[in-house]
């Protein structure tokens, strides 16, 4: 027999379902809109969806583009997930979670140096499709040929080491002005560069325009050219600079062609970003080769810094790419270590420097402040005997005298900038002592005794060091005195080096 359950039955049944029924959970499938948001790495939307029974999403930054989530988890409103880890070979993917509350989103996670914490909203259809990163493709390898610039190790000043990103016009031009009142410019200091610090925005014609600090990058040329200078700019091939501001990608043509416009003779190409997009040596090869072209299409002679940091061999390939130097190594600071490390390690593979194309063991810092007289000399000489870019860091405007008569020695800049071009190397080594030798144009031979310890040494110079059975003359270029003929000794002080110029007899 069938029985019937009654009202009160049913309403008790009816609330027991309710009590045993799973509550709903929250959804982490869909958009998610990112409104406010850290420069640094900018996360503008989320997006997880499910395909073939499997959880996919990424995560879209200003820096990055959009970023595939790995190794993606969703359970209980809670996503986890793993990005790609830039500058950081012992950490390659970093946690990353997204939690669902109170209808939004609550996104956590590190990248590189930062820490994020956003708060995100339920996005729409619009905010995907105005949020949405358009990637561009690179065009296939290609070689350039040798135009006949830089022939000699460029020389000038750049803005990074003293000012970062907070430099403007009315301070370029007093660069300008100082490397000629201080007699610079006639020791061979000519290129007045601009690093990061000077972008602004893209007009709706694509043409980017520089900010408010740099009224008229068109006249601030002219006025660094009248000055016998010539200038330089910088630019990534990332959507951001290291410094966050606009880079070339998806304009790499145009951007070239606004340079050229302006009057600029000198762009550093910095990875930053791109390192994001440009991961391995083909595309990095690509991306610079890229650029390269575009500035050989302008028809203004340009050149070009190659900043990757050394990575892939660039030495091996920078000239194929359009480029006259390229950086060897990370950022240099003004302290010895760093220095020291830089310039007697990482500077590059001798034998593929020379005219046209130079191994950067990246800018000086002589007279910022943060090393002795000794280890300057010892910084001025290093870069001299590696046939290094000769950029100077400080401002000029505050350049003493003991600091002039280091950036100014003709003797030693005559060294770096010998055309024979060849980049000097160890040929010597003895605990922390190392003795270096540089063939020059003349049958000359530039011979530096570098001490690296923190006691004075005493260290011999021997005719060998010069690659001769005997030496004829011997020229000390910093003291600018002539020294007995025939090997000889000196007391160096502790980081401190002793430059010779040496004639084989």
């Amino acid at each position: 027999m069938r029985r019937l359950l009654t009202p009160l039955a049913l309403g008790l049944v009816a609330s027991h379902a309710a009590i045993a029924a799973p509550a709903a959970q929250p959804k982490l499938a869909g958009v998610w809109a990112f409104d406010s948001a850290p420069s640094y790495p900018g996360v503008t939307l989320m997006k997880i969806e499910n395909k073939a029974g499997k959880p996919t999403g990424t995560v879209t930054t200003a820096w990055y583009g959009a970023m595939d989530m790995q190794n993606l988890v969703v359970k209980d409103g809670v996503a986890t997930f793993e990005l790609r880890n830039l500058n950081d070979k012992d950490r390659p993917t970093r946690q990353w979670t997204a939690t669902v509350k109170d209808g939004g989103v609550s996104l956590v996670g590190d990248i590189w140096y930062a820490h994020v914490e956003q708060q995100g909203r339920p996005g729409t259809a619009a905010d995907a499709k105005a949020r949405a990163f358009t990637t561009t493709s690179l065009p296939p390898m290609g070689q350039l040929a040798t135009d006949g610039l830089a022939a000699k190790p460029p020389m000038g000043w750049s803005s990074w080491n003293k000012f970062g990103a907070e430099i403007d016009d009315k301070t370029v031009r007093a660069m300008a002005d100082a490397i000629v009142a201080f007699g610079l410019r006639d020791a061979g200091y000519v290129y007045v560069n601009i690093d990061d610090g000077w972008q602004g925005e893209r007009g709706a014609d694509g043409v980017l325009r520089p900010n408010a600090k740099f009224p008229d990058m068109k006249a601030l040329a002219d006025y660094v050219h009248s000055k016998g200078l010539k200038l330089g700019i910088y630019s990534s091939p990332g959507p951001k600079t290291c410094a966050g501001y606009a880079g070339s990608y998806g304009h790499v043509a145009q951007d070239a062609k606004t340079f050229a416009e302006w009057g600029v003779d000198y762009l550093k190409y910095d990875l930053c970003s791109g390192e994001w997009f440009y991961a391995d040596a083909d595309t990095v090869q690509r991306t610079y080769y890229e650029m390269g072209a575009a500035l050989r299409a302008t028809g203004r002679p340009i050149v070009y810094s190659l900043c990757q940091y050394g990575r892939f061999d660039v030495g091996a390939w920078g000239r194929q790419v359009g480029g006259h130097l390229w950086r060897t190594t990370g950022d240099i600071t003004d302290d010895y270590p760093t220095m020291a490390r830089i310039g007697f390690d990482k500077n590059g593979k001798a034998e593929l420097a020379g005219p046209g194309g130079w191994n950067d063991p990246d800018m000086l810092e002589v007279g910022n402040g943060g090393m002795t007289k000794d280890e300057y000399l010892t910084h001025m000489s290093l870069w001299a005997m590696s046939a290094a870019p000769l950029m100077m860091g400080h401002d000029l405007r505050d350049t003493g005298v003991e600091v002039l008569k280091i950036l100014e020695n003709r003797e030693v800049i005559a060294v770096d900038q010998d055309a024979r071009g060849v980049q000097g190397k160890a040929v010597r080594k003895d605990g922390a002592t190392e003795v270096w030798n540089k063939p020059l144009a003349d049958g000359s031979v530039a011979v530096a005794l570098f001490n690296r310890g923190d006691k004075a040494a005493r260290m011999e110079l021997k005719a060998a060091d010069a690659g001769a059975s005997g030496l004829a003359g011997v020229r000390d270029l910093w003291r600018g005195v002539d020294l007995p003929a025939g090997e000889q000794a000196f007391d160096v002080p502790a980081r401190g080096v002793v430059m010779v110029r040496v004639k084989g007899g």
